[in-house]
């Protein structure tokens, strides 16, 4: 049952991250930053029930990375201002009056990328 809600969230992370790719090419800065916590948050997601077989009903990026350190006893390091811009973005782009820029999206894309080359590094050596 895991497998298959494991499976896709991972492909749901994957579409969030490709859509914000498209909006970026369509100059939509605001969705775009959305889009990436999006992919960013479900990728977590997906690994700590991959791990855990459970899904936390927090969105916080850094509590997430928190809960998969604690799993995988391992300190995960990611720049703090990189997760708090992720996580503003959350809400910023939804509810607030503020507008992200071009160089604002394409941040909020690298973040996401490294956020998950990094867990998939994880995910490999926790296999092993």
């Amino acid at each position: 049952m895991h497998n298959e809600e494991v499976k896709l969230l991972f492909q749901r992370s994957n579409n969030f991250l490709e859509t914000a790719k498209f909006r970026l090419n369509k100059k939509d800065w605001d969705l775009t930053c959305f889009l990436a916590e999006q992919a960013a948050q479900l990728y977590l997601k997906a690994t700590i029930l991959e791990l855990s077989g459970e899904i936390p009903k927090i969105h916080s990026l850094r509590q997430l990375i928190a809960i998969l350190s604690q799993l995988i006893n391992i300190q995960l390091k990611f720049e703090r201002k990189d997760l708090l811009f992720l996580e503003n973005a959350y809400l910023n782009s939804r509810y607030f009056d503020f507008s992200y820029e071009e160089e604002d999206a394409k941040e909020a894309i690298k973040i996401v990328e490294e956020v998950i080359k990094e867990i998939d590094t994880v995910r490999e050596n926790f296999r092993n």
